[in-house]
């Protein structure tokens, strides 16, 4: 499996392990750097990129102004940066996948479809995680300008290994499957594991019995994807059929 070129998001992440020059300030140093982080993670994934000032975000990480242009200038090196934060969780999940594509036996594309969902189902389990979960979900699901900028330089690289990955599985199952059929099902899987992550109808339309979001259902949802892309192909290899024999 090819790694993933660096990309602005990962470079900003290289400035957190940078040494401070006054060590007599480092402490105080890396808790407002981290404060400004986890502030605009949390105002970035309920209000977007646009709907996000520089002023609210000092306000909510309670440091100066100034502090945060000091540290991370504009907007958008910002923006770049909450994305650098969790880069090294980007190396974990291509980690859970090549374990997945290593393992042996058993049922390869419902391992593959693990790797991608359980690592996210168990984002929800602290609010750190819970909040980068909604800047994700709001950042592809709405695709401006700076947000899908973002995507594509910390996310589709990670995309494509996992599309890689499923189609040589898929492969196997589907002779003759195309690369572009597992794009789809990559969609259709991507879709429901953001919904599952950002939804909060579900207490609602279960009469308050389930909690949104719950990664203890991670499991069924991985059943459940994996078997949607199965019915997703055979339908795919059914239209060809149908069109062959109409031919």
């Amino acid at each position: 499996m090819k790694s993933i070129p660096e990309t602005r998001a990962q470079q900003a992440a290289l400035s957190e392990t940078a040494e401070p020059t006054d060590q007599s300030a480092a402490p105080a140093r890396i808790d407002r750097r981290q404060n400004i982080l986890a502030a605009s993670q949390r105002l970035f994934a309920r209000l977007g990129y646009h709907g996000v000032t520089i002023r609210q975000i000092a306000e909510e990480a309670h440091v100066p102004l100034a502090l945060v242009g000091y540290y991370f200038g504009q907007k958008q090196e910002l923006y770049d940066a909450v994305f650098g934060h969790w880069s090294g969780m980007v190396r974990e999940r291509l980690a859970d996948l090549q374990a997945a594509l290593e393992a042996a036996g058993g049922d390869g594309l419902a391992r593959i479809v693990d790797a991608l969902v359980l690592p996210s189902a168990r984002l929800r389990e602290t609010p750190e995680g819970r909040s980068y979960a909604l800047l994700v979900t709001r950042g592809l699901s709405q695709q401006g300008q700076e947000e899908d900028r973002a995507i594509r330089e910390f996310f589709d690289p990670l995309a494509r290994e996992f599309i890689n990955a499923m189609h040589e599985a898929l492969a196997a199952e589907f002779p003759g499957a195309a690369r572009a059929q597992t794009a789809w099902c990559y969609q259709f899987a991507l879709g429901a594991l953001l919904h599952h992550l950002s939804d909060q109808r579900i207490e609602r339309l279960s009469d308050g019995a389930n909690v949104p979001a719950d990664p203890s259902v991670a499991t069924q949802l991985s059943a459940f994807i994996t078997a949607g892309i199965r019915g997703a192909m055979t339908s795919f290899a059914n239209c060809a059929t149908e069109q062959a024999a109409e031919a």
